[in-house]
């Protein structure tokens, strides 16, 4: 369980999050929704140990990020909105070297290997140095290296960014078997079909502000409409100049 509670994060005078509280459960996929600038990279980038937060508290399992930063990166896989490979590394090396910062046994480890490969379907690239892959490529070499030391919870900013149309079906897919398996799942995302499509639980965030937290037929209540777009623009508080 991810838990999320009064967080706030200025950079200089921006407030980017300010009292943010929130809870994904096990077994759930929790969709984070907001427009560019809202704080939801933020707030992922806190939960990831990369930032730390001025007040507030974010925990996985009970574990505190800013107490126990060693132990809340072994409970968790992040796929980060930039891949961020090692470009003169192949794509095998990029998660090996992930799993040994993990102290994957080495005989474990290759066994772990073998099988995202064959489960992310990269048999034909993975052998290739990172620089010059498409954006499919990246975004499964990164998801591998997220899943090597198989976390409990899977932080994904953005994921199906720049996919085609069967590089997402293929992912959406991998992210309704980590569900299945029990894992909590948490994503940000642009896509509102996406979003309805996978998720069970939605934050809405607009200026740093959680505006509505619950289950996708709650927003659609609440918000006084089916269509998913339309809900989020409403409890997002979004007008139509900050939509365009």
């Amino acid at each position: 369980m991810i838990e999320i509670h009064d967080l706030a994060k200025n950079y200089g005078a921006v407030q980017a999050v300010r009292g943010v509280s929130f809870t994904a459960t096990d077994g759930r996929i929790t969709a984070l929704l907001g427009p560019n600038g809202a704080g939801k990279s933020t707030t992922l980038r806190i939960l990831s140990t990369v930032s730390a937060p001025d007040t507030g508290t974010a925990r996985v399992d009970g574990v505190d990020v800013i107490e126990d930063p060693m132990k809340v990166r072994q409970a968790i896989g992040v796929l980060p909105h930039n891949s961020g490979l090692y470009a003169r590394l192949t794509g095998l090396e990029n998660v090996r070297y992930f799993g040994r910062l993990q102290q994957i046994a080495p005989a474990e480890l290759e066994t772990r290997i073998e099988a995202l490969v064959e489960q992310l379907e990269m048999s034909d690239f993975c052998n290739r140095r990172t620089a010059g892959f498409s954006q499919g490529q990246k975004i499964k070499i990164a998801l591998a290296r997220a899943l090597i030391h198989d976390p409990k919870h899977v932080i994904l900013d953005e994921p199906t960014n720049g996919l085609d149309v069967m590089a997402t079906r293929a992912l959406r897919e991998i992210i309704s078997r980590l569900k299945a398996d029990g894992k909590c799942v948490l994503f940000s995302s642009h896509i509102m079909q996406e979003v309805d499509a996978l998720c069970d639980d939605v934050v809405v965030i607009g200026k740093g502000e959680v505006k509505f937290d619950g289950t996708i037929a709650n927003l659609r209540q609440h918000a006084g409409t089916e269509d998913l777009e339309d809900a989020f623009v409403r409890m997002a508080g979004l007008g139509d100049e900050e939509i365009a």
